[in-house]
C-alpha cells in the first residue's frame, strides 16, 4: 500500500548523508506516518543509539509501527530508512543482545529488509495488479526505490561480516536492494552469497527471497521455491516484526 505523495524526495548523491544531516534536515512535522504527522520521529530515531539494547528494539518496533504499519510505505518512511541505513556503523549498532549474543546490527539490517520488502518489484507486481498507479513517480513506494543505489553503499560492507547474523542479514538486503537496474552489476556476486542463504540458511522467508533473487536473474536456483506465497504473508518480512520479539 501507498499513502499520499513523498515530500522527502529523493538525494541523488552516490553516499548516503550523514544520519545527523537526516535527522536535523529533514521536515519531519510536514511528512506522513501511519498514525499522524513524523514530528515525534526524531525523538525516536535517536533512541536507536542507545547503549541499552532493550531500548533499541522496541524503538525499533516502535518505528515500524510509525513507518510500516500493515506494510505500508508513509512519507516519513524513506527517510527513516535512510537514518537507520545511516548509523549502520556507529558504535551502537555493535551492542549485543542478551540471549541471542548477535550484534543490533543485524537486527537493524533485518528492519531495513523488512521495510525494502514492502517496496520489493514482488510487492509492487501484486500491487499495481489491483491498484494501477501504485508505481507513479512521486508516491511514496517510488520515493524509497529510488534510494536503493544509495542504501546500497551503506549496507555494502557487510556483505563480509564476520558475524553470521549481520551478513546474512546484509545479504537479504542487498538481494532486496539489488532488483534497482543501476545494481545491475553487483547481481553475479549477490548470487553466490544468495546460494549459500539457501545451502545453510534456517530462516526460510530469508530463503524465499535469496531463491526468488536467483530465478529473476537467471541463475536457476535449486529446487523448489521456500514457502508459499500465503505462508510468506505470515513470515517475519510481511510485517518487519520478526526479529523484534523478546528476549532481547
Amino acid at each position: 500500500m501507498t499513502h499520499s505523495r513523498s515530500r522527502a524526495g529523493a538525494p541523488r548523491e552516490s553516499d548516503l548523508p550523514p544520519y545527523q544531516v537526516v535527522l536535523a534536515e529533514t521536515d519531519w512535522g510536514s511528512l506522513q506516518t501511519a498514525f499522524g504527522s513524523g514530528e515525534d520521529l526524531p525523538k525516536v530515531l535517536a533512541k536507536l543509539l542507545e547503549p541499552d539494547p532493550k531500548v533499541q528494539v522496541t524503538t525499533l518496533w516502535e518505528l515500524g509501527e510509525l513507518v510500516g504499519h500493515q506494510n505500508t510505505i508513509y512519507e516519513a518512511t524513506a527517510p527513516a530508512v535512510m537514518y537507520v541505513a545511516g548509523i549502520l556503523t556507529h558504535p551502537a549498532a555493535m551492542t549485543r543482545r542478551p540471549y541471542r549474543d548477535s550484534p543490533i546490527r543485524a537486527t537493524l539490517l533485518g528492519w531495513l529488509a523488512s521495510t525494502l520488502h514492502d517496496a520489493s518489484d514482488e510487492i509492487v507486481a501484486r500491487n499495481e495488479e489491483y491498484l494501477p498507479g501504485f508505481l507513479t513517480r512521486g508516491t511514496t513506494v517510488a520515493a524509497l526505490r529510488d534510494l536503493r543505489p544509495m542504501l546500497y553503499r551503506a549496507v555494502a560492507p557487510f556483505l563480509h561480516d564476520s558475524h553470521k547474523d549481520v551478513l546474512e542479514a546484509a545479504v537479504i538486503t542487498a538481494l532486496l536492494l539489488a532488483e534497482h537496474p543501476a545494481l545491475a552489476g553487483h547481481r553475479a556476486h549477490l548470487a553466490v552469497h544468495a546460494r549459500r542463504i539457501l545451502d545453510t540458511s534456517s530462516n526460510d522467508p530469508n530463503r524465499r527471497i535469496a531463491w526468488r533473487a536467483l530465478e529473476a536473474w537467471g541463475h536457476n536456483p535449486p529446487g523448489p521455491e521456500p514457502l508459499s506465497e500465503k505462508a510468506e504473508d505470515r513470515e517475519p518480512h510481511s510485517d518487519g516484526r520478526g526479529d523484534l520479539e523478546p528476549p532481547f
